[in-house]
């Protein structure tokens, strides 16, 4: 009844290569390569970046504090409440 999943269609004149995952090596060159590539990538990126950031924190902290503020009482208005 059908074909089943495996056998959908018949694919020709395509070749995968591949390598066995025991002669692979895991981290080639870590230390050498990806470090340094990892500091020039985040030096390249970090003024793009933080300015946004730290523009929307600075907005942020100055608005709870403003809210902060506004929902305060003014002791003045109950001095003479007894």
């Amino acid at each position: 009844m059908g074909r089943h999943f495996g056998d959908l269609a018949k694919v020709r004149h395509i070749i995968t290569y591949s390598l066995s995952p025991f002669e692979q090596r895991a981290f080639p060159h870590y230390f050498s390569k990806g470090i340094p590539n990892l500091w020039r990538r985040f030096r390249d990126q970090v003024f793009k970046v933080a300015p946004p950031f730290v523009l929307m924190y600075i907005t942020y902290s100055w608005g709870m504090q403003t809210h902060a503020n506004t929902k305060k009482k003014d002791p003045s208005l109950y001095e003479n409440d007894q």
